[in-house]
């Protein structure tokens, strides 16, 4: 029995891999696509004129990546792929969606949303000035038009897109000046264990780390980012922080890319009506879905790193078994074992990841809790950590819907997707309650930018 359109949102490893499944199995999906070809971030593909060899664009991951695009595009004709249109707004029955300038609108019967994962920030002083970007920005810009951030770039915070991004700058023949790592370096002895169960993704990691010391490449952990130094020209000119123990250093650069981990997309589950609990681990309020990733609200799935950040290999197996039980809703019950197969793998993966996210690079929550009063937070609307503790004062809130509606903190062009993070850290501690307590900003649409002539149109 189907229950009318399938539409997947996200064309990542989960929302690519789910698409395979179900065109296999005889179906065609719509697959809604913000960037202008499939891949997401981490298999993001150059536009055309750039022709790079996989192995220089993914590093290990190039025969995957290009095993996983070429199954997708084979089965282009049974896919209804729309790249470059944007989600911006859900309903329980109809998406609302912005493509070549114009506002459309479609409908869906079971939905899969893979919308992926971002930067988490901390801000600090001097992070809004040219030169700054988050990894993750400093990642397209090698990737998609093949140009760095910067001729001697600094990249810091904790992560293990900290040295990716950094080892794929260094092979790309960019000075990397250092990469410095809040997390304490000692910690990594005590994830060993849970890190070693991660096998070849494990070794990866090492590689990249020793690669970079065997190239020269200055790296320290345990440091404390102080700020981003300014020059005559308003640009970035170095990085202050300090060493374990208290001594600071500055290292001279010109671009700066940094990084706390990443952050699910959850906007769109939001505005769905799913539940959501708190996930420690993440320190993120995150859509509750059961083992086969169905979502509280029925025929929306979940899959990929907008679930829960679990990285490319596990949001694949998560779309693949997203996709079956789409399948399996709508009748078709022999995928059962396969389905069984991916939930043990995804649960093997576990141990690995708890290991890094919890021990070996945790992300520094007293660093975002003690942000300086003079820095901005929310860039959009300009409203700096003083204002946020002052307002928790005055008003004796401890939620952060009501900071916003206080401050119009999150009301700009990020729609908090950038500020809420660090903003919740800095109201618990004012308000001197866990972070869970202070709730999450909830999706309003709509949750991107897009131009006024189109939501006018959309209201017509």
């Amino acid at each position: 029995m189907t229950s009318g359109e399938i539409v997947i949102v996200g064309a990542g490893p989960a929302g690519m891999r789910a698409a395979i499944t179900l065109a296999r199995a005889g179906r065609r999906p719509i697959v809604l696509d913000e960037a202008p070809s499939s891949g997401g971030q981490v298999y993001r593909r150059p536009p055309p004129a750039i022709r790079r060899d996989a192995g220089a664009l993914y590093g290990f991951e190039g025969r995957r990546a290009t095993e996983l695009h070429r199954a997708f595009d084979v089965l282009k004709g049974d896919i209804d792929y729309r790249p470059g249109t944007l989600v911006w707004n859900a309903t329980d029955t109809r998406l609302h969606l912005l493509a070549e300038g114009r506002s459309r609108t479609q409908s869906w019967g079971r939905i899969i949303l893979a919308p992926g994962a971002m930067d988490r920030i901390v801000p600090l002083p001097g992070w809004t000035l040219p030169g700054v970007y988050t990894l993750g920005g400093a990642q397209v810009a090698l990737k998609a038009q093949a140009v760095g951030i910067g001729a001697r770039v600094v990249f810091f915070g904790t992560g293990p897109l900290l040295y990716l991004v950094a080892c794929q700058y260094a092979k790309a023949g960019i000075d990397v000046r250092a990469v410095l790592d809040t997390a304490p370096g000692l910690a990594s002895l005590e994830a060993l264990p849970g890190l070693i169960r991660g096998g070849r993704t494990f070794l990866k990691g090492l590689h990249y780390v020793s690669w970079l010391r065997m190239r020269g490449v200055r790296i320290a952990s345990g440091v404390r980012p102080v700020e981003i130094g300014a020059g005559a020209d308003g640009a970035v000119s170095g990085f202050r922080f300090e060493r374990p123990g208290g001594r600071e250093a500055f290292v001279e650069c010109d671009a700066i890319g940094f990084g706390f981990g990443l952050k699910s997309e959850t906007q769109l589950a939001d505005l769905l009506g799913l539940d959501f609990a708190f996930d420690h681990r993440q320190r993120q309020w995150l859509p509750v879905q059961d083992a086969d990733g169905r979502g509280s609200v029925p025929g929306v799935y979940l899959a990929g790193d907008g679930a829960r950040v679990r990285g490319a290999d596990v949001a694949e197996l998560a779309g693949e078994r997203a996709a079956l039980a789409v399948l399996a809703d709508e009748g078709e019950g022999a995928h059962r074992s396969r389905m069984a197969a991916l939930g043990a793998r995804i649960a093997r993966a576990e141990p690995f990841r708890r290991a890094l996210d919890e021990i070996a690079f945790p992300f520094p929550v007293e660093l975002a809790r003690e942000v300086p009063g003079d820095v901005m937070v929310c860039r959009c609307e300009g409203i700096d950590a003083k204002t946020i503790r002052n307002v928790a004062a005055a008003s004796g809130t401890v939620d952060i819907n009501r900071l916003k509606a206080f401050t119009r903190l999150g009301m700009g062009r990020c729609q908090g997707r950038v500020c809420a993070p660090a903003a919740t850290e800095i109201l618990a501690a004012a308000a001197g309650v866990p972070v869970e307590a202070v709730g999450r900003l909830r999706g309003q649409a709509p949750i991107k930018p897009m131009p006024l002539s189109a939501l006018a149109e959309a209201s017509s």
